[in-house]
């Protein structure tokens, strides 16, 4: 594409996403539904390492056709870049149309995306196409049924789920939500993990301080004992006794507490993880040595929001 050919392209693009038909916004419940789906699809395909590129609003542009802004697109075999550089869809450029378009309906156009839609993006060949309708909690699914098909067909949902071969997932309304599920497996958020995550933390302080307490304790007991049998020679045996039941005390309150703390390092490695923030070799071995519960609290919590390494082992 010549500079020439693409300004033009990028005028077209802008003009068509001026249009105030365009820009009329559904609210905030159609919003989050889409911000939902996306989230998950990311965190799904991103730990899977499967190659599929997905966008949110993103201008496509068929040659011969108007440009169009469906709420999700994937393509199948493109990479996910970190920082996309692309402000529209070009299939003439990019060399490929998409694989899947999701829309969400709330109070928007039903003839738009229930009809019109439908003979559109199947006249586009665009493999899949599928409508959340979130005022009525429904799921509309269509597929075409070879690659030179112009025409979709219903996809017959399955125990109220709706599989999608593009995606290799069940798509579902529960609990007034759209969910995704891989087999019996139900796709998470970012903020059902941070929730999970929470819960985890709160248990492993908790072990932590019950294990800490546990050694102090026996500690307790340990030099109690010692003091009794410098105190009476005679009481010697049995305060020797007592003194290796205390020391056995001591090592397995030990052993509780270093559990813990495995606990804890475990989970700051996992949120790194989970939130895509590349551990090196000196922070992975910097977790795994720290003998501090409070550091290592510290640490877990910031890994949960943090931007970036250096914010979680800041000073």
């Amino acid at each position: 594409m010549t500079p020439a050919e693409r300004e033009r392209l990028l005028v077209q693009i802008l003009d068509a996403l001026s249009d105030p038909r365009r820009a009329m916004a559904e609210g905030r419940p159609h919003h989050k539904a889409k911000g939902r789906a996306i989230d998950m699809l990311t965190l799904h395909f991103g730990s899977t390492g499967r190659v599929i590129y997905l966008a949110e609003e993103l201008a496509v542009l068929y040659p011969g056709e108007d440009v169009f802004v469906p709420d999700i697109l994937a393509v199948l075999d493109v990479p996910q870049p970190e920082d996309d550089p692309r402000m529209a869809w070009v299939v003439a450029e990019e060399g490929k149309g998409l694989s899947l378009v999701l829309e969400v309906l709330h109070q928007g156009n039903r003839n738009k995306d229930l009809v019109a839609n439908v003979e559109f993006y199947a006249r586009l060949r665009i493999p899949e196409y599928f409508v959340y309708d979130r005022l009525r909690q429904q799921v509309h699914g269509y597929r075409l049924p070879g690659p030179d098909a112009a025409r979709y067909q219903r996809i017959v949902p399955q125990m109220g789920r709706y599989p999608s071969a593009v995606l290799g997932l069940d798509l579902a309304v529960s609990g007034g939500k759209l969910r995704f599920f891989q087999g019996m497996a139900e796709l998470f958020g970012s903020a059902d993990l941070i929730d999970r995550l929470q819960g985890m933390m709160t248990d492993l302080e908790a072990r932590a301080e019950q294990a800490q307490a546990q050694a102090e304790q026996a500690q307790a007991q340990a030099e109690q004992a010692q003091a009794q049998a410098e105190q009476a020679q005679a009481q010697a045996e049995q305060a020797q006794a007592q003194a290796e039941q205390a020391q056995a005390q001591v090592e397995q309150a030990q052993a509780q507490a270093e559990q813990a703390m495995e606990g804890l390092r475990g989970g700051i490695l996992t949120a790194l993880s989970m939130r895509g923030i590349p551990c090196s070799d000196e922070a992975h071995a910097r977790v795994l040595s720290c003998q501090e519960p409070a550091t290592l609290q510290r640490w877990l919590l910031r890994a949960m929001s943090a931007g970036s390494l250096a914010d979680v082992f800041a000073e």
